[in-house]
């Protein structure tokens, strides 16, 4: 018999997903006809295979060990950088400064040293998360390019994560970037409407101003917060966000950000001018309700000391 209770990464999971994450060798056939035995029992009661359980229930398993062995992983991620910078954390979350040059997650290429690897490090070696115990992987909620700096949300349990995914689609996580770019606007604050497609092969995208076969709309306002010398910094608040939006926008419109080797003017430089500065929690949330109105901002931003300092 081997029992376990039901952590906060787990919670809100049916009975039957956890057990097939949790013990890979028990065949699906035999763990409903064990649940309908009485061999599998929820806070020593009977319960369905599509009971969803709560934090600290306890789920007894009356089987055979050999049925009943552990998923084992290597964990590579204990390979990963350790330092992370965090601007917020709280139980359910973490707000992270990430740095141009560092991947969000693995490329094909590199696998370690990602941002999301130093989180679950972080979060293996304080012991909030456990592998051998949750069927919950950390995991990011947002994304950045590369070479594109900023906030990223990190989650620590599926609800959380399940909520800011939600916020993210339904605009109740606002997001804002700083970029510095070619040119000085004559507009300067607007909103700007096109249509994006991808070209996954060369990973690409092509901007047009009315509507294409296969493309998908983007919407994308801007406002100016300083010029000089034929370049400007901007505001952008992303309304949508597709793959190489601002970048690809901002060229189209002839405002190519600054050192963009892929859609600017400098052949070779991949390092764009574009930092994701600040996150603003509008609402609509239940779990993370703590965090409505509240607003988060880089007090450090390379980009915006770079400019205002006449480097570009």
């Amino acid at each position: 018999m081997k029992s376990f209770t039901v952590n906060k990464s787990d919670a809100g999971q049916r009975l039957d997903r956890l057990l097939k994450k949790k013990y890979p060798a028990l065949p699906n056939s035999l763990m409903y006809k064990e649940i309908r035995k009485k061999n599998i029992k929820v806070n020593k009661k009977r319960c369905d295979a599509s009971y969803t359980l709560a934090l600290g229930d306890t789920v007894e398993l009356y089987l055979k060990d050999d049925v009943l062995q552990e998923k084992k992983a290597y964990y590579d991620f204990m390979r990963a950088p350790k330092e992370i910078d965090i601007i917020y954390e709280d139980g359910n979350l973490m707000l992270i400064n990430k740095k141009a040059g560092i991947l969000c997650h693995p490329d094909g290429k590199e696998y370690v040293n990602t941002l999301i690897s130093s989180v679950k490090r972080r979060l293996y070696e304080s012991g909030e998360w456990e592998p051998e115990n949750s069927s919950f992987t950390p995991a990011l909620a947002n994304r950045l390019d590369r070479n594109t700096a900023g906030i990223i949300i990190a989650t620590k349990n599926a609800a959380a994560l399940k909520e800011l995914n939600c916020a993210i689609k339904n605009r109740n996580i606002e997001k804002h970037y700083l970029a510095a770019v070619h040119g000085e606007f004559k507009i300067k604050s607007a909103v700007l409407e096109a249509y994006i497609t991808k070209d996954e092969k060369k990973n690409t995208v092509t901007v047009f101003d009315n509507e294409t076969k296969n493309a998908k709309k983007i919407i994308t306002k801007y406002t100016v917060i300083d010029s000089y010398g034929g370049k400007s910094l901007i505001d952008i608040d992303l309304i949508t966000g597709r793959t190489h939006q601002i970048r690809a926008h901002m060229a189209h419109i002839g405002h190519p950000l600054i050192d963009d080797g892929k859609y600017g003017k400098e052949s070779g430089r991949f390092r764009q001018a574009l930092c994701s500065y600040k996150l603003i929690f509008k609402g609509g949330f239940n779990l993370l309700s703590y965090m409505t109105g509240r607003e988060f901002t880089l007090k450090d931003c390379e980009i915006y000391n770079k400019f205002k300092e006449r480097k570009y």
